[in-house]
């Protein structure tokens, strides 16, 4: 599908379909009302409704609003590669609402369909967004921003969505690899040899009973006179069973996702590349399966982290906070970055406490936590700020070591684990980290917005909005 920005009257387009954005009260006011109304439609928010003889396509919107537009862009998308159209033209409605429509399209029409033997094919191939009346000097630049990171988002997604058979702790790192060389990035890999020799015990002992090896990834995007240094952290579990404390049948179901937080880091480092922004970004993945077999670690484990804190081990579905002790502190001593992000399916609390749409953030600084949901308005995701308090920090006390890997009260389960994270952020780094819960917002089974079953790619867009404005 190529999408393209044209600087020309809309009437001078020739496409089969053309594509008008109404709100209700332009509908009573429309030359072609009277048809409208006949077919039933109102307007209302995400309905369409085809004049197929006029080659029009109608898409209700609740307003003029950049969350609208993209909503609405993605369901004329999805039925237009529905239909038998080969091309489609509509106007952009305000220069706000050029980067909502490029993500209706991009990510409202994205697909999967790398394990169907015979996949539909649209027909649908050419989509232009016509600019008439607006400068279109000013709309090219963010239309061309908008598309590498809609792209970005996509390159997430398809990872996450990849099959656990086929996406391991060894083939994420040649991904990340591949990745590295596609857009000139440097790379260092860590197996489990040198992972020993970092003491990264933690990590090591969740891949343990895994055939796969652990794999500690290092990217690295590097301008000349950088503006800002940003080190970004992934959790990279590429399957997690639970471990010995095996999770129901029923909750392993879509567990490939729990390497989102590292697919989304991967995707942020490829839009960032491709922007070409002026700030060094390092990308530090810790690829791990978590598995069930002879070696696997246990309940009353007791691990001495890289940073020499000495963590109990309660529960072994608490995996992802093992790992991100290790890649954390491994980052901050590798990189002197003036922020620190991490990211991470972290908790099923943060879903409970935000629902499903939204991502958690946590950390010590305000203005960074600001800056992020300021960043992620004007992109379109939803964030929600989870406070650190020092009374919920002693539900992960240990009688034994210096530290549990879970609460020992079924409360606040999302913050408990950002809590257990802040234990290796150094006192240095506190207010340049954030710690970001994507595990309700990263996938799902329900579409909703520009989000189709699946992968949704979240962070990718607040994100590259948020390093964009540095």
């Amino acid at each position: 599908m190529n999408i393209k920005l044209l600087n020309k009257n809309i009437s001078d387009v020739k496409t089969d379909i053309k594509v008008e954005f109404l709100t209700p009260d332009e509908l009573k006011k429309h030359k072609k009302f009277k048809l409208l109304n006949l077919a039933g439609f109102k307007a209302e928010q995400d309905t369409i409704c085809f004049l197929h003889e006029k080659g029009l396509l109608f898409c209700g919107v609740d307003g003029k609003k950049s969350d609208d537009i993209r909503s609405a862009t993605s369901s004329m998308i999805k039925a237009l590669k529905s239909s038998n159209y080969k091309s489609v033209a509509f106007s952009v409605i305000k220069a706000t609402s050029l980067r909502a429509m490029v993500e209706g399209v991009v990510l409202g029409g994205y697909e999967f369909n790398d394990y169907k033997s015979k996949p539909k094919e649209s027909k649908l191939e050419d989509v232009f967004m016509v600019s008439n009346k607006l400068e279109y000097k000013k709309l090219k630049p963010i239309f061309n921003d908008a598309l590498i990171i809609s792209k970005s988002t996509c390159f997430t997604r398809d990872i996450v969505n990849t099959a656990p058979q086929e996406l391991n702790p060894e083939s994420f790192a040649y991904l990340a690899q591949r990745l590295a060389d596609e857009n000139s990035l440097e790379c260092e890999i860590l197996a489990e040899d040198e992972l020993k020799k970092q003491n990264m015990n933690a990590m090591l002992a969740v891949g343990r009973a895994s055939i796969h090896q652990s794999q500690l990834i290092h990217l690295a995007y590097k301008p000349k006179k950088p503006k800002k240094i940003i080190s970004l952290v992934g959790k990279g579990l590429t399957y997690d069973s639970g471990g010995l404390s095996l999770k129901p049948s029923t909750s392993m179901v879509t567990m490939k996702m729990d390497k989102a937080g590292a697919c989304s880091v991967l995707g942020i480092i490829k839009a960032v590349s491709e922007l070409k922004l002026d700030i060094e970004v390092h990308a530090f993945i810790g690829a791990v399966e978590n598995m069930v077999g002879g070696d696997a670690y246990k309940p009353d484990d007791v691990l001495v982290s890289r940073s020499g804190t000495t963590i109990e081990v309660r529960n072994t579905d608490a995996e992802g906070r093992l790992v991100l002790a290790d890649v954390l502190d491994f980052a901050q001593d590798k990189v002197d970055a003036d922020a620190i992000f991490d990211f991470a399916t972290l908790t099923g609390a943060c879903m409970v406490a935000l629902g499903q749409y939204t991502t958690g953030v946590m950390g010590h600084s305000h203005k960074l936590k600001h800056d992020i949901s300021k960043a992620a308005t004007t992109a379109g995701e939803l964030t929600g700020s989870l406070p650190f308090n020092k009374h919920l920090k002693k539900l992960i006390k240990s009688e034994i070591a210096d530290i549990s890997n879970v609460s020992s009260k079924p409360y606040g389960g999302a913050i408990t684990a950002g809590l257990f994270l802040d234990n290796f952020i150094k006192e240095q780094n506190k207010d340049k980290w954030l710690h970001f819960d994507i595990a309700g917002s990263a996938y799902t089974e329900t579409p909703w917005d520009c989000n189709v079953y699946g992968a949704t790619g979240a962070s990718v867009r607040f994100m590259s909005e948020y390093l964009k404005n540095i």
